[in-house]
């Protein structure tokens, strides 16, 4: 499949928000957030000096990249092969199946709490911006870092995020990892591949994985914008209104807390579990596994890239 992503046009409606940015679309990448934590590493080890250019965009050789680099970069594989989620889980992509890109860029703020959540609520919104504003969802939140297509039959897993970070001299760099279902999946794939799967042709038939990509970057990138600048509060009742484990009952990792109910997030984007003596716990790492009413089943957080 020839997917035609625009990439030229997209850097010119987002390097005016992130001045120094780049864009590139490989065919095929283990994990692009790997990718990226290695450039920002050898930056960062070659003091930002002496960087070649290794490697060209398939559409523009004006999207050139480098070995090095502390720039931000939006890094999109059609085919990832060995993408990353929580807890070491591995996640792969097809090409046009999905999509899967990592966003590298500076964040100059000392507290990232709730980063994860405030990404998923500017996808969430961007790619579901009537059902957000009629108080009627059809794209949940289960923290702290899954996307589910919400139906009559209960909740589907639409997508993933992975945040991760690197030192790169005086900076940190977030590394946005990014991975959506697109397309069903095709008639006879195994039924564990097929249990809990939904896509972004669910809600927008005409989507594809480059169409995806224009409509959420520019709102993903505006969001990192005010997370840096106000943290977690501007999107704090966005997520509320999307919060898929408020009310639910959960099972922790936390010690002393190996089950309660879930009672939304904190100002910081803490999970909040109360126990049965009606204590309340705020859960800021770990994993945390639900069962929603009228779901396929488990699930547990995982997010590629």
């Amino acid at each position: 499949m020839t997917l035609l992503w625009n990439a030229e046009s997209l850097w010119e409606d987002l390097e005016p928000l992130l001045p120094g940015l780049s864009i590139e679309v490989v065919a095929q990448a283990a994990s692009t957030n790997t990718s990226l934590l290695e450039r920002a590493r050898a930056a960062d080890d070659a003091g930002g000096e002496g960087l070649a250019v290794v490697r060209r965009s398939r559409e523009s050789a004006a999207f050139g990249r480098r070995a090095a680099d502390v720039q931000p970069c939006l890094l999109v594989a059609e085919h990832q092969t060995g993408g990353r989620g929580r807890m070491g889980r591995s996640w792969a992509s097809a090409p046009g199946a999905s999509l899967t890109f990592s966003l590298s860029l500076p964040i100059d703020r000392p507290d990232w709490s709730g980063l994860s959540l405030a990404v998923g609520v500017a996808l969430a919104d961007a790619l579901d911006p009537a059902s957000a504003r009629s108080g009627a969802p059809r794209i949940g939140l289960k923290w702290p870092n899954d996307l589910w297509l919400i139906g009559p039959q209960g909740g589907r897993k639409l997508g993933g995020i992975l945040i991760e970070s690197v030192l790169a001299g005086p900076s940190r760099l977030a590394i946005v990892g990014v991975g959506l279902n697109i397309a069903p999946l095709p008639a006879g794939a195994p039924a564990e591949f097929t249990h809990g799967h939904a896509c972004v042709q669910e809600l927008d038939a005409t989507l594809t994985a480059p169409a995806t990509l224009h409509r959420i970057a520019r709102r993903l990138i505006e969001a990192l914008g005010a997370f840096e600048r106000e943290g977690f509060a501007p999107f704090s009742e966005r997520f509320a209104a999307r919060d898929l484990l408020r009310g639910q009952a959960v099972t922790t990792t936390q010690p002393g807390l190996p089950e309660g109910t879930a009672d939304g997030v904190g100002p910081n984007g803490a999970l909040r579990v109360r126990a049965a003596d009606g204590l309340l716990h705020d859960i800021t790492s770990g994993e945390v596994s639900v069962r929603l009413q009228g779901s396929h089943g488990p699930e547990v957080g995982s997010s590629p890239c």
